[in-house]
């Protein structure tokens, strides 16, 4: 475990859970340790011998926050504790929930941007956003920085689609999970059950991870079994393939991709059925995959399109009208900005820019308009995946295929269309404008 890791005093103490909350309005934080269950407990039981309010041990142990800080500080951590929360104060975070499974050596991490929005919503789950699994060896401040951006993203998302859920994201440093280990299983259906969350599996984790894990929970979908929708990466790509050609519109005149030329980045559960749809509407592709058998796949299925490709560290640069990053996010930093060859960015990845807070996103976003590039907040039109999780949490089986991908398209295009012409109006980037519309309504 990297020593720089809020897991530590969990470890060497025989603890359990860290419990870390920051309220932005009078700017203190608190934070609690505890040991809530046995190393050898028998995590296949969950929903069977024990529930999320079953007492666990008879060796409790509960740390207030002075105890807790000073446990940092025997381990020399303190400096780290305080980075770790300057990310919290920065962003308005609500906190973070940290489950240590001593078993596996998995770090279990609700990353947690707000509640409000879900708070008296008549559910048990009062967050949702996806569960993505980091690498053991992964810098824990890294993962941190990803996980929260992407839960602060979660909340302007459910905004945008009128979801009444608070934002947060599931990471989970752990090596790949073993569909048939019911005690892996186990634990992270009780994890997700105590933070309050529905999920669906993202990077790094195989779209059966939710078949398994509803044996434990039922809070968890994106799967291919009893799946109507079937996979969110599609309602996102069509979702954002509507916004795009609003964009399109409001840029040139026109909403037709055809005769576009986009570049592509990423061919994955997203980039995949994104590329479809914009070889569908006429767009000439350059694409860009580090899994080379990926870009084989979308030329064996479109094998007339004339479909380019480029190096993953080349296509940020490549000449075309479009970029549409579809992959990892954080990579329009101010170099990567000054190198664009593009009118517009119009993509399904999360978490675009190079930032931690939205001061520094709203800066890049001025960097880019500054270029004559066109660029809007990717939560303002990737959300298709949320809304199609929220439609299979409460529909199930009766979900309606057709009427989410009619729901997605409309929400999709009709922000865009809004938040882009007012923007302009306001002589203002449309990141600008789509934070000053919905801050108000995920901070009182």
């Amino acid at each position: 475990m990297d020593q720089r890791s809020l897991y530590t005093p969990l470890k060497e103490e025989g603890l359990t859970t860290l419990i870390i909350r920051y309220d932005y309005k009078t700017g203190k934080d608190y934070m609690t340790a505890a040991k809530e269950w046995e190393k050898d407990i028998r995590w296949e039981d969950y929903g069977k011998t024990f529930y999320t309010e079953s007492l666990l041990t008879r060796d409790d142990i509960r740390l207030n926050d002075a105890q807790t800080r000073q446990l940092f500080r025997k381990y020399g951590l303190e400096d780290y504790l305080e980075e770790v929360l300057d990310l919290l104060r920065a962003g308005k975070y609500f906190g973070l929930d940290c489950y240590y499974n001593a078993q596996k050596d998995w770090r279990f991490t609700a990353n947690i941007h707000t509640y409000r929005l879900g708070h008296h919503n008549f559910e048990h789950c009062i967050y949702t956003g996806g569960i993505r699994r980091h690498e053991k060896d992964e810098p824990e401040i890294d993962v941190l920085i990803d996980g929260l951006n992407l839960a602060r993203a979660e909340s302007h998302k459910h905004v945008m689609a009128g979801l009444h859920y608070g934002g947060g994201k599931i990471t989970v440093q752990a090596e790949q999970v073993n569909l048939e280990a019911k005690d892996e299983l186990g634990f992270l259906a009780y994890a997700l059950d105590k933070v309050r969350f529905f999920t669906g599996p993202d990077m790094r984790y195989p779209v059966e991870l939710a078949d398994v894990l509803t044996q434990y929970t039922p809070y968890i979908n994106g799967g291919t079994v009893n799946n109507p929708i079937g996979a969110s990466g599609d309602p996102t790509a069509w979702g954002t393939e509507a916004a795009m050609k609003e964009a399109a519109e409001f840029l040139w005149g026109s909403p037709s991709l055809k005769g576009r030329t986009v570049a592509v980045m990423g061919l994955g559960a997203v980039g995949f059925p994104q590329a479809g749809y914009l070889i569908q509407d006429g767009a000439q592709l350059i694409v860009a995959d580090p899994d080379h058998s990926r870009i084989d796949a979308l030329r064996e299925m479109y094998p007339d399109a004339g479909i380019r490709e480029a190096a993953p560290e080349e296509i940020l640069s490549v000449r075309a009208d479009i970029l549409c990053p579809c992959a990892i996010g954080g990579i329009l930093d101010a170099q990567a900005i000054d190198r664009l060859n593009v009118a517009m960015v119009f993509g399904a990845a999360n978490n675009q820019l190079a930032a931690k807070t939205i001061e520094e996103e709203i800066a890049l976003a001025d960097r880019i308009a500054a270029r004559g590039i066109l660029y809007e907040e990717c939560w303002v039109h990737n959300i298709g995946g949320v809304i199609s999780g929220a439609v299979m949490h409460t529909d199930g089986e009766k979900a309606d295929r057709a009427a989410l991908m009619e729901r997605v398209k409309e929400t999709c295009a009709s922000k865009t269309r809004e938040n882009l012409r007012e923007a302009k109006e306001k002589g203002i980037t449309p990141t600008q404008n789509a934070y000053e519309k919905v801050e108000s309504l995920i901070y009182e």
